[in-house]
């Protein structure tokens, strides 16, 4: 059998042991040290703009965004149902309310329209959403004018789901840069790795240096362990971002070569029937963490089912796109705005495999396993 095609995985840069034999040689090991500030400072200027906090994972930097806002018991967090489940998670580590907003069809980000039908039936309910998570979705940014101008109209803060889009922007300026929050993901599969981690990021620097605090068990300024308010285990070790510092060098080279894969398979694929990619307006630019499409059942008789199993049988790996958090089982009382283009993009879509280090010959491979099901 022909080696796996996987569908993410992880491809190291070349400078990361070099970064990680530092920390070994300078005993620092553990979530401090060299690393992390370099790598924090190297997320900083890429992004242009802000303060980051280095992290353990992704959902660690959208729980303390929560915990930044004040969300508490009973408080409503608007979030894209279409996304992993990390991104709602942490609302009920709150003990707060999620309310699931549908997707639009170009970017399959959450729907303005319906953002704005939930906001105010809230409203109406005396319950101001605290927060409107949103998630730039496989990398393709969200239609961030018209969120923007939603949260600026009702005075509600935003956190931006970037774990998937670093890399990507809108009108010229990198996702994870426009809400009070932007959050960032290097776990194992994602664009960059640190084997696990993530970031946090925001304007202001305050509210980063709070982050780091709570992070850190937040322990107060004292001789002894003195703790006032409740802290996290949330801390990146000085190896995980000795990985993350030769990752970054690279981090423009990976997003190329994602774009290149996907371009690929748009050219070898786009003649198929019934096939449509995820779309790319004018104002973004995705990174195309991974390459994203539809199948139209009604033209070619062809299900994802169908296309996931025959990739498998050629020991290659793909998957169907998220399943709405809406129709999860753990969330099945929590209230739900829009129609069903979330549900329909789940059940006719597929994911390609994307990692950066696919070669010529990978990509062509899975482009004729799926033209042959084709034929």
């Amino acid at each position: 059998m022909e080696k796996k095609i996987w569908l993410s995985p992880p491809h190291m840069g070349g400078t990361e042991m070099m970064y990680i034999q530092q920390a070994f040689d300078g005993n620092w090991i553990a979530p401090i040290g060299a690393n992390v500030n370099a790598f924090e400072k190297q997320i900083e200027e890429f992004i242009g703009r802000g303060h980051v906090a280095a992290l353990s994972s992704g959902t660690a930097a959208l729980h303390l965004a929560l915990v930044l806002l004040g969300v508490g018991k009973g408080d409503i967090v608007i979030c894209q149902s279409l996304t992993f489940v990390a991104s709602a998670n942490p609302i009920v580590y709150q003990r707060g309310i999620p309310v699931f907003v549908d997707s639009e069809p170009e970017t399959w980000n959450i729907c303005p329209d319906a953002l704005e039908r939930a906001i105010k039936h809230c409203i109406n309910k005396g319950k101001k959403p605290k927060a409107i998570i949103i998630v730039h979705l496989y990398g393709m940014p969200a239609r961030m004018d018209e969120v923007l101008t939603l949260c600026n109209h009702y005075d509600i803060p935003l956190i931006e789901d970037a774990a998937e889009a670093l890399g990507s922007e809108f009108n010229d300026r990198k996702a994870g840069s426009f809400g009070t929050f932007g959050i960032f993901s290097f776990n194992g599969n994602k664009i960059i790795s640190t084997s696990g981690g993530g970031a946090l990021w925001s304007a202001d620097p305050a509210l980063i240096k709070k982050a780091k605090f709570l992070a850190s068990q937040a322990r107060d300024p004292a001789l002894h362990y003195e703790h006032s308010v409740t802290g996290y285990n949330y801390s990146l070790s000085n190896v995980c971002a000795g990985i993350g510092r030769g990752q970054m060098e690279v981090l423009r080279n990976r997003v190329a070569q994602r774009r290149a894969n996907n371009a690929f398979y748009q050219k070898a694929l786009e003649k198929l029937p019934g096939i449509n990619f995820q779309k790319e307006p004018a104002e973004c630019f995705s990174n195309r963490w991974l390459t994203a499409l539809t199948l139209d059942f009604q033209q070619s008789e062809i299900s994802p089912k169908k296309l996931i199993a025959e990739l498998e049988s050629e020991n290659i790996e793909s998957r169907h796109l998220w399943k709405p958090m809406h129709l999860q089982p753990v969330f099945k009382d929590a209230p739900y705005f829009g129609g069903n283009i979330a549900s329909g993009l789940f059940h006719s879509g597929i994911c390609l495999p994307s990692g950066s280090g696919l070669t010529a010959d990978d990509v062509q491979r899975v482009t004729h396993v799926i033209t042959k099901l084709f034929a």
